[in-house]
């Protein structure tokens, strides 16, 4: 399916692709306030996939520079604390929506492993694409760096058919919380170090 590491001229194609995935995302929604919605929205995944996955993680995505998939991690050496330089940043992109996500992210902190490992950040396909096997296509490089490191691999979803989806790929869920602020459903999911 032609995946490879993303780099800096991917960006925008990224971009584009995350904004038409998550338009209509719960947790969008809840996160990002209504006005000026996706200016706020692609200015979130900017910030998500330069400062956090191409500076101090991984980024796959499909290798035609149309970015139709794209899958954003974090690494045990990634720092627990990578968002902290641009939370002030996030805060303004939330807009009236930055207070009750801080709720939010205390709620599903709860469910959040300590322990050093793979995170699947975000997954996005673009809309016109899905139902084609990109979405498993860009992850398998993730799943395989973490099985060559023997590490576990945990996510968040807030769809119950992402949850079966993830399931497929060898993730249990580790609980499920409703969200506050009229948030959606969130299921914290983990997949345990292959030996």
């Amino acid at each position: 399916m032609g995946i490879r590491l993303a780099g800096t001229s991917d960006i925008e194609p990224m971009v584009r692709t995350l904004v038409r995935a998550f338009e209509d995302y719960p947790m969008s929604r809840l996160a990002i306030a209504a006005d000026d919605y996706l200016d706020r929205l692609e200015r979130y995944y900017r910030l998500f996939v330069t400062g956090v996955g191409l500076e101090q993680g991984k980024v796959w995505t499909s290798a035609d520079h149309r970015a139709v998939a794209v899958a954003v991690w974090t690494t045990p050496r990634t720092p627990r604390d990578v968002t902290a330089p641009y939370a002030e940043e996030f805060r303004e992109i939330s807009g009236d929506r930055a207070l009750p996500m801080q709720a939010v992210g205390r709620a599903m902190a709860v469910l959040r492993p300590t322990e050093p490992l793979w995170i699947l950040g975000m997954v996005g396909v673009d809309p016109h694409h899905q139902g084609q096997g990109l979405g498993r296509a860009v992850i398998a490089p993730g799943l395989a760096c973490a099985d060559e490191e023997h590490s576990p691999v945990f996510l968040e979803t807030q769809t119950a058919t992402n949850v079966t989806f993830y399931e497929s790929l060898g993730f249990e869920v580790l609980g499920k919380i409703e969200l506050p602020s009229n948030g959606p459903t969130n299921w914290a999911m983990y997949r345990k170090a292959q030996p």
